[in-house]
């Protein structure tokens, strides 16, 4: 047990406090200038689809389903923490590292092809994942409003499936989740910071990349989640871009048509 809470309630109740304390530094700490933003505010208003209010009731509602579904697969997969393996060895931190990297390449391929589909199926994107996609512009605590059905079969099922088959414990599972909602948060905060951010330096999926595939001309490309950018280079779904500083501040986002070749 941890913070008073049992270790199988973990990974369910705290990353969602963590997501919106991330969040809410995202938002109204490094969100109150210009300095760091890939869009306007004149372009949020004008193109998203969805208010900030509709947004925010959609993330609770999601998370409230999220936590009650989660709640129930951790009380019966825990691997690493129950009545049995209360005196069983505890993981090495290589053994963790081994769980945590299989984990994530599991979680790539499976949200790769699942974000895939739900494109490239009308019926899927019209009832489904549109719903994602009226944040043209996306912001930080935007990254989880998303239909129930794509939370379910793109978000839980990868991540009961990844923590269940590595054989990670309660804890593990709560250090995976967290690492998935920052990264997740991250990608859509539509803030750029090249210099310091080393996911935004050093990583090829990274905000600007996603940001790109909420973009119009975006939707048919970037498909990969959570970590790498690979099933989208291998199989010809990354859009090429560039990010620029915007005059009167902050940056914005160039892509070229693959289909169009460079004079």
């Amino acid at each position: 047990m941890a913070l008073g809470i049992p270790d199988e309630l973990l990974p369910v109740l705290v990353p969602p406090v963590f997501y919106w304390i991330a969040a809410g530094i995202y938002h109204l700490v490094l969100g109150s200038t210009d300095k760091y933003q890939l869009f306007t505010k004149e372009e949020e208003e004008s193109q998203n689809l969805a208010t900030r209010r509709e947004v925010l009731t959609g993330v609770l509602l999601n998370q409230a389903m999220q936590i009650a579904l989660a709640a129930l697969v951790f009380m019966f997969t825990g691997t690493g923490d129950g009545k049995a393996g209360a005196a069983a060895r505890p993981a090495s931190l290589l053994e963790v590292a081994w769980q945590l990297a299989v984990g994530m390449l599991i979680m790539d391929f499976w949200g790769y092809f699942w974000h895939r589909l739900v494109h490239e199926n009308k019926f899927l994107f019209r009832h489904v994942h549109g719903m994602h996609h009226k944040l043209i512009v996306p912001y930080a605590y935007g990254g989880q409003y998303i239909h129930p059905v794509d939370a379910m079969c793109g978000e839980i099922a990868s991540t009961v499936f990844a923590t269940v088959i590595t054989g990670m414990s309660h804890r593990t599972s709560l250090l995976f989740i967290i690492l998935l909602a920052f990264k997740g948060m991250d990608d859509h905060c539509s803030m750029w910071f090249p210099n310091y951010h080393p996911l935004h330096r050093w990583m090829t999926n990274n905000t600007a990349y996603h940001a790109v595939h909420h973009q119009h001309q975006g939707f048919k490309y970037n498909y990969s989640q959570h970590l790498l950018a690979t099933w989208d280079l291998l199989l010809g779904t990354n859009l090429p871009y560039s990010v620029e500083k915007r005059e009167g501040g902050g940056y914005q986002i160039s892509t070229r048509n693959k289909d169009t070749k460079a004079a």
